[in-house]
């Protein structure tokens, strides 16, 4: 069996802030027909051939959780995680995301799994970025 693509769904305050965050700070392109807003809707971003990450407004996400509430921006309940080529692009990729407002949760560096470095969206979701091929320094 095959899925194709696979679409993230995550909860946002604001479609323009999100949008605008996503663009600058990790480079992915909006897909889709602009609504009144100019932005995309639903609001999509393509990460990769396989994998759609889809920002949804807080009041708009309930229908899905079927009563289920939403955690607030303190709370985690998971990881998205990038690879990219190595630790400078760690340190890269980290430094664009608090340049477009990310709260840098963990500074770039060595960790027993591998060099990553990990930041928080706007809305508090987190992403932590780790370079391929494991352990380095950058």
């Amino acid at each position: 069996m095959s899925y194709a693509p696979v679409v993230v769904s995550l909860p946002i305050a604001d479609r323009q802030v999100s949008h605008d965050f996503y663009r600058d700070a990790l480079g992915l392109p909006a897909i889709g027909e602009p609504a009144e807003d100019g932005l995309p809707e639903p609001l999509q971003f393509e990460v990769n051939a396989g994998l759609r990450l889809m920002l949804v407004p807080t009041g708009g996400f309930g229908w899905v959780l079927g009563g289920r509430e939403v955690a607030d921006r303190r709370h985690s309940e998971c990881v998205l995680g990038l690879t990219v080529d190595g630790p400078a692009e760690v340190g890269s990729l980290v430094s664009r995301a608090r340049d477009a407002g990310a709260e840098v949760v963990t500074e770039p560096g060595p960790q027993p799994w591998g060099y990553t470095g990990t930041f928080a969206d706007p809305d508090g979701h987190l992403w932590m970025i780790t370079a391929a091929g494991g352990v380095g320094q950058a």
